[in-house]
């Protein structure tokens, strides 16, 4: 037996004795005779008997409350758990679940008060025998607030993000477009294409952001959706490597060695392009010498497969710190200060899984970052 259950579950045993109608549904004291030891349950779990005594006090109400088992099973639920409301009113005292309305079965979740301010999640559940009977038992559910917190500061900074990372291109785009429509003719035609390409470009900027945003929110509801085709993963990445040669870029910069033979690769074509055109701009962008891409072969953990396809994108920058590799691909994570939201390694890490691929970041033997990602054969059912 766990903490605080030992002396709960006799007590339990010994008032479930005393005869009341059968009930469909498992009560408290079941949990025993259901092979569930309340030590094992997540959340906490408080009960009282009919005179409002605790019966059980699990590890979990133990850990979220800070308050020994010893210290609240036998005593009165008032002093074993005193809640307040958020406005500083005895919350026990505010529901009265023994001397209420006898039509009333419980409180929904709410936000209450321990002692010294710490804030947890309270549902409440009256047992009574029969429908507007006495209240035989109070079931209090307690979750700690901190994973609630955790996400409404991913949803906050997501929130300023994406305000921030909008407000300067159109700000740009506003400002252009305001002073053309009122000097048009003032400027000479290069003035005006300058201005336009910039708008141009500003759009662009918006539009990548928003389907950032579309693609966390396809992720996050295990919503984004795998279009498999015949993928040439060596193409790709050549394709992806002539266009920051065109854009300036030397060719001398890029490597790409490709290991054969390669396995028909069945994949998203889009995205695959958008996990290349990230590792590869982080690399360009962030590290410095020869950006090189393995593309090869490798062993696959599927079963059934006898090989996967693996590329490793490596620069000889200064690399990822130590302490920063475990967050390199949650949400917000920029390795510098030059730019961007933070989000494209989130992104890439969820288009990968999706394919049933792995990705993992590492030192590169040449001292900078790499990247590696594998993904499966995944050939369409239909085709098996």
């Amino acid at each position: 037996m766990g903490v605080g259950t030992s002396g709960a579950q006799s007590a339990l045993r010994a008032h479930e004795m005393r005869s009341a109608p059968a009930s469909r549904t498992a009560r408290p004291a079941d949990l025993h005779d259901l092979g569930i030891d309340p030590d094992s349950l997540p959340d906490g779990l408080v009960i009282a008997d009919e005179r409002g005594r605790v019966i059980c006090f699990n590890a979990a109400a133990v850990r979220i409350t800070a308050t020994p088992a010893a210290e609240a099973l036998g005593h009165h639920l008032e002093r074993a758990l005193p809640l307040e409301d958020l406005e500083g009113r005895r919350w026990w005292q505010l529901t009265d679940p023994y001397g209420g309305l006898a039509i009333r079965v419980g409180q929904p979740e709410r936000n209450l008060l321990l002692p010294g301010g710490r804030e947890v999640l309270v549902t409440a559940r009256y047992v009574r025998v029969r429908p507007t009977g006495p209240v035989r038992r109070v079931v209090v559910s307690l979750r700690d607030t901190e994973g609630r917190r955790r996400t409404e500061r991913s949803h906050a900074e997501l929130i300023a993000t994406v305000a921030h990372e909008l407000r300067s291109p159109l700000t740009s785009v506003k400002g252009f477009t305001a002073t053309l429509l009122a000097k048009w003719e003032r400027f000479t035609d290069d003035q005006k294409k300058l201005m336009l390409e910039t708008v141009d470009a500003d759009a662009n900027r918006v539009t990548r952001l928003i389907a950032e945003l579309l693609d966390i929110s396809r992720i996050d509801s295990g919503r984004l959706e795998v279009r498999r085709q015949p993928v040439d993963i060596g193409a790709a990445v050549g394709r992806h490597i002539q266009a920051y040669v065109a854009s300036g870029q030397s060719a001398d910069r890029f490597l790409l060695r490709i290991g054969q033979p390669l396995p028909d690769l069945w994949a998203d074509p889009d995205k695959v392009d958008q996990v290349l055109s990230n590792l590869l701009e982080n690399a360009v962008r962030h590290g410095e010498g020869t950006v090189t891409i393995d593309v090869e072969p490798a062993p696959s953990p599927r079963e059934g497969e006898d090989v996967c396809t693996s590329v490793t994108v490596s620069d000889e920058g200064p690399g990822i710190p130590e302490e920063s590799m475990n967050r390199v691909f949650t949400r917000f994570w920029r390795g510098s200060k030059r730019g961007g939201t933070g989000l494209g390694l989130y992104i890439v890490k969820g288009i990968v899984e999706a394919h049933g691929g792995t990705i993992t970041v590492g030192r590169a033997p040449e001292g900078g970052a790499q990247f590696r990602f594998t993904l499966p054969v995944g050939t369409p059912a239909y085709l098996l």
